[in-house]
């Protein structure tokens, strides 16, 4: 969400004085009202990292969801989109959706996971608009590099293991986002939130708040749960890479640093 222009407070976004000090990219590309697809971070994020590579420079890929990190690492592909067509698929019911796509591809429950609505809506989509089945996409060799974690491009990868102090520390740090104009920010921006800004976790608990239909408390509630949630999903789906080397939590930022560095050198020394 860091890509938004003027989702700074509740985004996390590095200050301008940090910019400064160490040259950032994919940083504040997009208008909020312009949504950023994954696929359009990844050819934008990928462009980044080849004129960094050029010039002799080693990048830091920092944050983000799996799947983005994921996007510029891995030979990930990602099929086209329709919006008629999607929009025709998601008007349908759940289970007439998911029919249709076992009518089309009765292995796609081998590959799709059929609880989920939004997975049954997006392979039934590329199915349609591609003509590519779940089951053919599977067997590419590209999907089972995925599978088995076998990158693109060499890369170390260092995780901070804070779930100890993570439900505490997400508390705090969105009420000092409160504290430090969140909510006009959001109430700023509100007009002008695309399909996907408008779901950043915080900015979506806060809009109603913005709209008067609900209190701040019920609003700061709901984005500490959402963060919390987001926050477990993220560290769950990270924990299954097996390319992360994890450093434990430490409450002194450069005890943290102090060894974050020195398993990068493990790491490095490992895969020279």
């Amino acid at each position: 969400m860091q890509v938004y222009r003027g989702m700074d407070i509740g985004t996390a976004k590095a200050s301008p004085a940090m910019q400064a000090r160490v040259p950032h990219h994919m940083v504040d590309i997009r208008d909020p009202e312009d949504d950023l697809a994954v696929a359009e971070f990844q050819a934008e994020g990928r462009a980044v990292l080849e004129q960094l590579a050029a010039a002799g420079v080693t990048p830091v890929i920092c944050g983000g969801s799996g799947l983005h990190f994921r996007s510029l690492v891995d030979p990930l592909h990602f099929p086209p989109s329709d919006e008629k067509v999607r929009a025709e698929v998601e008007a349908m019911d759940p289970g007439e959706a998911r029919d249709r796509l076992l009518q089309l591809d009765p292995a796609a429950g081998e590959h799709v996971d059929l609880a989920n609505p939004r997975r049954v809506v997006r392979a039934l989509e590329i199915a349609l608009v591609t003509g590519l089945l779940p089951s053919v996409r599977a067997r590419s060799a590209d999907a089972a590099a995925v599978r088995d974690y076998r990158p693109r491009m060499e890369f170390v990868a260092i995780g901070l293991d804070a779930d100890a102090e993570l439900a505490d520390r997400v508390e705090s740090r969105f009420d000092a986002m409160l504290a430090s104009g969140l909510l006009e920010e959001v109430a700023t921006l509100q007009p002008r939130l695309g399909k996907l800004a408008a779901q950043a976790v915080g900015y979506k608990e806060l809009l109603p708040v913005v709209a008067g239909e609900t209190s701040l408390a019920a609003g700061r509630l709901a984005a500490v749960q959402a963060t919390r949630a987001l926050a477990r999903r993220q560290r769950t789906f990270f924990r299954r890479d097996p390319r992360i080397s994890w450093v434990p939590w430490h409450p002194d930022a450069a005890v943290r640093i102090s060894t974050a560095l020195d398993r990068l050198d493990e790491q490095v020394s490992w895969t020279s």
